[in-house]
């Protein structure tokens, strides 16, 4: 039989026990708060249909999309296999694909249950996605997103309200070095048409949205090779290039689409926005590469950490159209789990904790004990206190190996003078003293520890 190295695809990861704590402590502050605003949960399938997902990411999104095989034989009904596109092919011999984000899952959801569900409605999802993208620091083939969103709504006290929530979250991660940018995709539409590049709307978003990686003089080298007009080219770098306070930059943004209809409506909208609600930065160079987007888009960013976006969503009117559900608006932002892990570790901020359980190991010391020690273990689970049971006979030493290697901070040990006297040994594995201590007691003592 010929050996499998072990290993798994780029982009992947394993998360060990420890890892997957933080994870939970992460995913429950995001329900917590989540119900707090709330917000129901929801889960749609790690599969979608191949239509569902084709079109809606624009042209870059789209080659990311994991496509699934046809089950049996895919290649028997194509007709002239040598002459035939790769594109065509594709379509022809897979139907379905991996989802890439939740919100396009989320529309499909909306459109098929829009007899069930009340408007507004509010959902959250924290499920995986899967990309085609090129592993890097900070980014993943297969990630965790969570997402909210509104639907059957343009209010702007949804805006407001999505702000709120990321400081919400934010603060009870204990994490303060981050900023809430903001701008609208109508204003960029209106850059657009001042600049005379409205032919080339989608690439300008694709590249204003990599400005961070590429920084200026890659954005003019990228948008030359892409055949911009020169000159404006110029005038948009002195956006960019803008500085000073949200008042300024409006200002200043009024007077550079003062010719532009959409570009005007896109300020008015964050105008309204700033009157109940000014804790962020606009920037007019975000630009949220997804397609789907009309309006408000904003992203969260650290301060101090070269890491990307930590969350980033927007608003979108159209979404469900294309599933036959006209005119129903959302808005909605995703928290990018595995770069906010990132940051947390880097700068400490997980609780010491959930680094270990606050539970015991029972070290039973023959097999005469076994029925005893479970009848113990069962009895401190009543009481809501994790429990271990060492499963098999073994020297002390091993035992106590056992509870340092898992991170238990207690063990009881149970011998035949224990059982007779009804008081067992509780050894604290941290600074190593130990009690005779009742059932009672332990309990008493691992309760007063949570």
């Amino acid at each position: 039989m010929k050996k499998i190295i072990p290993s798994i695809p780029k982009g992947t990861r394993d998360y060990s026990p420890d890892e997957m704590k933080k994870r939970e402590y992460l995913f429950e502050v995001f329900k917590y708060n989540f119900n707090l605003y709330g917000f129901n949960c929801i889960e749609t399938p790690s599969i979608e249909n191949s239509e569902v997902l084709n079109g809606k990411y624009g042209e870059e999104g789209d080659r990311l999309i994991y496509r699934i095989l046809d089950s049996g034989d895919f290649l028997k009904n194509i007709d002239n296999k040598k002459n035939i596109s790769s594109n065509n092919l594709k379509s022809q011999i897979s139907k379905k694909g991996l989802r890439y984000d939740l919100t396009v899952p989320f529309a499909r959801y909306v459109s098929m249950n829009r007899n069930k569900i009340t408007m507004p409605f509010k959902r959250y999802q924290i499920q995986p996605v899967w990309r085609a993208d090129r592993p890097q620091k900070g980014r993943f083939r297969e990630f965790y997103q969570c997402d909210v969103d509104y639907i059957g709504t343009k209010s702007i006290v949804c805006e407001s309200e999505i702000i709120s929530l990321v400081y919400s979250i934010f603060n009870k991660l204990k994490f303060n070095d981050f900023e809430i940018k903001l701008n609208n995709r109508k204003i960029l539409l209106g850059i657009s048409e001042e600049l005379n590049f409205k032919d080339k709307f989608e690439k300008f978003c694709i590249l204003m949205d990599k400005i961070d990686k590429i920084g200026v003089s890659g954005l003019k080298k990228e948008m030359k090779l892409n055949k911009f007009p020169t000159s404006s080219i110029k005038k948009l770098i002195s956006l960019i290039e803008l500085k000073g306070n949200n008042s300024l930059k409006i200002n200043y943004v009024k007077t550079f689409l003062s010719n532009s209809k959409i570009g005007l409506e896109g300020v008015s909208e964050i105008e309204n926005l700033m009157k109940i609600k000014s804790d962020f930065s606009l920037d007019f160079t975000l630009a949220r590469g997804l397609s789907y987007y009309t309006s408000t888009i904003f992203e969260v960013v650290s301060t101090n950490n070269v890491i990307g976006s930590l969350c980033g969503g927007g608003r979108y009117d159209d979404l469900t159209e294309i599933f036959g559900y006209k005119n129903i608006s959302g808005i909605g932002i995703s928290f990018g789990i595995e770069r906010i892990i990132e940051i947390l570790n880097t700068n400490d901020l997980f609780p010491k904790k959930i680094e270990s359980n606050n539970n015991v190991l029972i070290s039973y010391l023959s097999n005469n004990l076994i029925k005893n020690s479970l009848e113990l273990a069962n009895k401190l689970r009543e009481k809501g206190i994790p429990t271990d049971l060492y499963s098999e006979k073994a020297k002390l030493k091993k035992q106590l190996q056992y509870a340092n290697n898992n991170n238990i901070p207690f063990v009881i040990i149970i011998g035949e003078d224990e059982i007779r006297n009804g008081k067992y040994i509780l050894k604290n594995m941290k600074d190593g003293n130990q009690n005779l201590l009742t059932i009672n007691e332990i309990i008493n003592k691992m309760s007063s520890l949570k």
